[in-house]
């Protein structure tokens, strides 16, 4: 975030990557509200493994979603985990899960 402070661009955003942010800092709720106009694209992927967006994840995943849609983002949201199980129905869930 100090990076794009110091540029001072609109041009100049960063890719948030929820599972590396989790594991380097956590808070991703407060991290995204008061950086939201820093950040101009999001990555999932559970914690731990980077695997499915599902209940044996520790992060609370329509939280996350609801509080991208609450900062006013409306950029993109990739997936980009590894999955365990048919790579489709594990997208079509994550896809279901962000949808707030």
């Amino acid at each position: 975030m100090e990076l794009c402070k110091r540029i001072g661009s609109e041009r100049f955003k960063l890719l948030y990557d929820i599972y590396h942010m989790q594991i380097m800092e956590g808070d991703i709720c407060a991290t995204i509200a008061e950086n939201i106009q820093y950040i101009g694209h999001f990555h999932t992927g559970g914690v731990p493994g980077r695997h499915e967006l599902d209940e044996t994840q520790e992060l609370h995943w329509r939280r996350i979603a609801q509080a991208i849609v609450d900062s006013g983002f409306t950029g993109f949201v990739a997936h980009e985990f590894i999955p365990r199980r048919d790579p489709l129905t594990s997208l079509r869930q994550a896809v279901q899960l962000m949808d707030v």
